[in-house]
């Protein structure tokens, strides 16, 4: 099977109005982190004021949005949108480093793109969004980054809840969880079953993931069952195994379009069975740079492309 990198269609961004994304609430609730509840290191918030100038911060008080700004752009067809859409959210670390700033800032700069992303697709009709947070090989990383990215993760989650419940979105947290620090793990169990029943747009944060992890996984428990006398090898199908995916969270687990920031070519061992026909989209913008603009542009390419499953046209 060979993927086919398609042009993205040249977009006239004029025509788009520039995306502010309420970032005083944004700022202001990730710099009260601290206070809010008990992280482990609280340092880390202390000097957020200073990229706030870099960012925008709570100088930009745009207390409400224009209809236009949320509503589905023209050139997009509600019909052809995507129903489940996976992101790679690259290049926070090399969007830091460009502005001579730590890594934490680009991981702060990373998840308010994401809230922007998440606003977009609830209004849009997307039904289920993936992102790919952190990585099993993340856990490679300096211990001081990671639990800078782990404690920001996980007051931004919880200070977003109340937000999210409004917008009706469910959450799903896939991978290992039991390598997450304590207080993340009550976090994700508390956050899965107070929003378990919204009907609206499905957030799966892919925390502590990878695609062979979840292949792993499914096949231990599928030859334990096996062992167990549950199933029988001939009656084990593709079917079969994707029930053992953690992706079986979901009604769409098969990801229409995967978007992938900072460009870079590959798919990073993210939902390697999930992917075999999702259509790819690979984009030069650093992830905290991704914005309306690029999304748009990446859906156009989407709705342009055709999608045979191996099959020809009739």
């Amino acid at each position: 099977m060979v993927s086919l990198q398609l042009p993205l269609p040249k977009i006239n961004n004029r025509i788009f109005l520039h995306f502010n994304p309420k970032p005083a609430s944004f700022f202001s609730r990730v710099r009260n982190c601290s206070r809010a509840f008990p992280c482990k290191k609280k340092s880390i918030f202390a000097s957020w004021t200073a990229a706030d100038a870099i960012f925008g911060g709570e100088e930009e008080t745009t207390t409400t949005t224009a209809e236009e700004e949320w509503s589905l752009p023209s050139e997009l067809r509600p019909e052809l949108m995507p129903k489940h859409v996976a992101v790679i959210m690259d290049g926070n670390g090399r969007w830091a480093r460009q502005r001579n700033l730590p890594t934490s800032f680009g991981h702060k700069a990373g998840l308010r793109a994401l809230t922007d992303l998440i606003d977009l697709s609830c209004k849009w009709g997307i039904r289920v969004l993936t992102v790919f947070a952190f990585s099993t090989e993340n856990w490679l990383r300096p211990k001081l980054e990671v639990d800078i990215f782990m404690n920001l993760f996980e007051c931004v989650l919880k200070e977003e809840l109340k937000k999210l419940m409004r917008q009706d979105v469910r959450i799903s947290v896939i991978g290992d969880s039991k390598k997450l620090p304590k207080s993340l793990q009550k976090l994700k169990t508390e956050v899965e079953d107070t929003t378990r029943n919204n009907s609206g747009l499905q957030l799966i944060f892919a925390l502590s993931y990878t695609g062979q992890y979840d292949i792993v996984e499914a096949c231990k428990s599928i030859a334990e069952k096996t062992k167990d006398g549950m199933i029988q090898p001939n009656d084990i199908t593709e079917a079969v195994i994707e029930q053992e995916l953690e992706t079986n969270c979901t009604k769409f687990p098969h990801p229409d379009l995967l978007i992938r920031t900072s460009g870079e070519q590959r798919i990073s061992n993210f939902l390697l069975w999930q992917l075999a026909y999702t259509e790819l989209a690979f984009v030069k913008s650093l992830w905290p740079d991704f914005g309306k603009a690029d999304f748009v542009d990446v859906l156009c390419s989407f709705q342009q492309r055709q999608r045979r499953y191996g099959g020809r046209d009739s």
